[in-house]
This record gives structure tokens, C-alpha cells and sequence, in this order.
């Protein structure tokens, strides 16, 4: 597995892992396949783990405290991990949140996230959310004095526009933005990713694979259980998958090309774009792991880059990423 500098102090592994899908929205779950997974990572020499307090209500940041506390110290200190804060969600099981990012609030996360993960310092730690009512600035002198006490090294954003992310980083550096990207969601491309590497700042994108739709496994809504909230996700009703499915044909000669999978080239087109994002696709199963990881050794050709750059001009992708109740604090 290749590295990567997302900022000065922060090297990761080229692809990262999102955890989130361990505790849940992508249907059932369970604890001692989810530690066999992440056990795994050591084996494939990913080393940058992706989590939040959202996760499970806090169950997704003990389950990661769980497993670094079974590793060696040597083992242990490889790893690196990000967590989130700024989003407060109801005690029951409903969708339904908040946004908070007021300094007291992000204290109290980043005490409670320390806890649960067992760690001394958090490696990035960002802001999950934005509160567009809420000036920008209080929440970074929070973060920067957060930084200041040895709570968090890196301070990372999630989602926001370009001009949030001036105003941020004219406060205290923000070592990585995080937000969805990949070869059917590119709306950061135009305003967004310029920023990000005019001021030198890492990227972090999430949904790498299109929850999974990008590897070509998903043509049908019955494929989801219940507790599977891509089951009422717009872009995976089935209008919108027979529609969609359009894209993947644009990537099935690549695919034959390179002797990969459909998501090994997506996640190879996003190492090409900069060389400072690392994308964190997150799976349940070795299998996948596996495959999501040998990624990383795929150099696609300017020429095939260049294609697969153009190919959302042929496939206009239908349904919105979320609904409203999960686009709140979304601020691109």
C-alpha cells in the first residue's frame, strides 16, 4: 500500500476505511465480523480509519476504540484516526438531527470522542457539519484551542462551500476537507476543488464508490433490506438506477483494460485527480477490502483519465444525494 500526505504530520495510507457502515444504514450489522474487517486492514497496510460520534450514536467510535485497544503499542501507533462532531441526533432510533456548532458543544464531543476511542489525541478531527447561523470563525478558535491543548493534531471540515472554507482556513489551517466524491457526484469540481488546492489542503472524499453503486453490484431496489437506507435513497429507486446504470457502461472498457473492477477504476480515477486526497470507502466484507485496496496500484493514462473526467457530460445521474433531512448543515 502506497502513502500519502494529507498535511504536513498526517501520512495515511493512500485509500483510507470508512467504518460508518459497521453500525449501521447499510442494513444489519455485526460486531465480531466488523473486528475481523478491521483486523484485516493491518494485513493490507491501510492505516487511516474514518469514524464520527453520528455513527450508531456513538457506537461506531467504541467499536474502533475496541479494536486499537487489542493491538500492540507498535501496531497501535500506525494507525491513524478521524472523527466528527457538530451533528445532534434524537435519543431515539429516527433520522432526525440537529446541528450544533457552538465551542461548548464541540468541547463536550471531542471529551466524549476521546473517551470512546481510547485515545490520547485525535489524529483529525472535523466538523461534520455546518450551522450557516453560526459564524465560522467561533467554532475554529474552539477547534484551534482544542489543537492548542493536544486534544486533536489536525482540524478537518466536512461539506462545505468554497468561501466557508477561506473563512476557516484564515482562522487556524484546516489540514483536510472531507466531502462526497466520485464519478457520479462532481459538484465540488468547479469551485470547491480549485480551493482546496490553491491553499493546499488534503481531500477526504466519502461515498467513493457511490455507496456501492459504482462497483456495478446494485441494478436492483430489492437488493436492499429494510434497514438499508439506500432502499429510499432517490438515486437507488429503480427509475433512477435503470437510468444511472448508463454510467457504468461508460467504465466497462476501462475496467477490461486495466484487468479491474468497475470500483477499482473509480477509486484509480480519484488517486489521478490530486495528490493529496485519500477516499475512504467503507465495506463489510475482506472481500471487498481487498479488492478497494489493490486500487491503489492501478496508475491509470492521462488519456483514460481525461475520459473518465467527462463521461457525467453523457449520463446526467438522477436523484438528490440525500433528502432534505440529511442535506441539513450540507454547505456547498
Amino acid at each position: 500500500m502506497n502513502s500519502r500526505y494529507i498535511a504536513e504530520g498526517l501520512q495515511t495510507s493512500s485509500i483510507g476505511y470508512g467504518a460508518m457502515g459497521l453500525s449501521e444504514f447499510y442494513g444489519n450489522t455485526n460486531e465480531k465480523e466488523s473486528l475481523k474487517v478491521l483486523n484485516q486492514l493491518i494485513d493490507l497496510g491501510i492505516n487511516f480509519i474514518d469514524t464520527a460520534d453520528f455513527y450508531g450514536r456513538g457506537h461506531n467510535e467504541k467499536l474502533i476504540g475496541r479494536f486499537l485497544s487489542s493491538l500492540d503499542l507498535n501496531t497501535r501507533h500506525q494507525f491513524k484516526i478521524a472523527t466528527k462532531c457538530g451533528i445532534e441526533r434524537s435519543a431515539d432510533a429516527a433520522y432526525a438531527r440537529r446541528i450544533n456548532n457552538t465551542p461548548e458543544y464541540i468541547t463536550k464531543c471531542c471529551n466524549e470522542s476521546l473517551k470512546r476511542l481510547g485515545v490520547e489525541q485525535i489524529d483529525l478531527f472535523y466538523l461534520h457539519r455546518i450551522d450557516k447561523e453560526l459564524p465560522i470563525e467561533q467554532s475554529m478558535e474552539c477547534l484551534s484551542g482544542l489543537v492548542q491543548q493536544g486534544k486533536i493534531k489536525h482540524i478537518g471540515l466536512c461539506e462545505v462551500s468554497a468561501e466557508t472554507l477561506k473563512q476557516a482556513h484564515s482562522v487556524f489551517p484546516i489540514s483536510a476537507l472531507q466531502t462526497e466524491y466520485s464519478l457520479w457526484t462532481r459538484n465540488i469540481e468547479d469551485e470547491i476543488l480549485p480551493v482546496v488546492k490553491s491553499l493546499d489542503i488534503g481531500l477526504v472524499p466519502y461515498s467513493p464508490l457511490g455507496r456501492g453503486f459504482l462497483t456495478g453490484a446494485y441494478k436492483n431496489n430489492d437488493s436492499f433490506s429494510d434497514g438499508d437506507f439506500r432502499k429510499t435513497n432517490e438515486r437507488f429507486l429503480q427509475k433512477n438506477l435503470d437510468h444511472n446504470s448508463q454510467l457504468l457502461e461508460k467504465i466497462k472498457p476501462l475496467a477490461s483494460k486495466y484487468d479491474a473492477t468497475l470500483g477499482q477504476i473509480a477509486l484509480a480515477w480519484l488517486l489521478a485527480k490530486y495528490n493529496k486526497l485519500v477516499p475512504i470507502p467503507g465495506t463489510k466484507t475482506e472481500k471487498y477490502l481487498i479488492e478497494n485496496s489493490n486500487a491503489s496500484n492501478i496508475i491509470l493514462e492521462p488519456a483514460d483519465v481525461s475520459i473518465l473526467d467527462n463521461i457525467h457530460k453523457d449520463v446526467i445521474i438522477k436523484g438528490s444525494r440525500y433528502n432534505k433531512e440529511g442535506m441539513k448543515g450540507v454547505n456547498v
